[in-house]
């Protein structure tokens, strides 16, 4: 039986990849029909590059959780969603110690490639990076490597 977006919000903010407690992840708003996921990440003190902003590389982990959440969401089923390829445009430094909001968007899921973007915002609406990539739907099988937040 196939979860309402309520359900599977909770259950996907209970059940969560180990780099959600790096990040500060939970995940406040899907829309499954559309494939689309608006998520808050919170990145620990060690996510600071030496300016004392939020590093490169943990935006990218942050876009690449909504992108993927997005395809994983849209997929009605539990899949993997390995990235194949992706492409970050930064526009604005992400200020460390406070949210972050990202929005997920799948454009396509098909049954070899998915295609995905994701916006990262701050609380004052500042666009701060956008992602777009491209990842392979696979059929999960045997127990998950998610961590139980309970």
């Amino acid at each position: 039986m196939a979860l309402n977006d309520e359900d599977l919000k909770a259950r996907m903010n209970r059940f969560v990849p180990p780099t959600a407690a790096i990040l500060g992840q939970e995940i406040l708003e899907i829309d499954s029909e559309a494939g689309w996921v608006k998520m808050k990440f919170l990145p620990i003190d060690a996510c600071r590059n030496p300016m004392g902003n939020v590093q490169g590389g943990i935006i990218v982990a942050m876009l690449d959780d909504a992108a993927a959440f997005a395809a994983i969401i849209k997929s009605g089923k539990r899949i993997g969603i390995p990235t194949i390829e992706l492409k970050t445009s930064f526009f604005a430094p992400a200020k460390a110690g406070v949210p972050l909001f990202a929005e997920g968007r799948c454009l396509k899921l098909g049954k070899r490639i998915a295609f995905m973007e994701a916006d990262l915002y701050d609380e004052a609406g500042t666009h701060i990076a956008r992602l777009t990539t491209s990842a392979i739907p696979i059929d999960m099988e045997g127990p998950s490597k998610l961590v139980d937040r309970a």
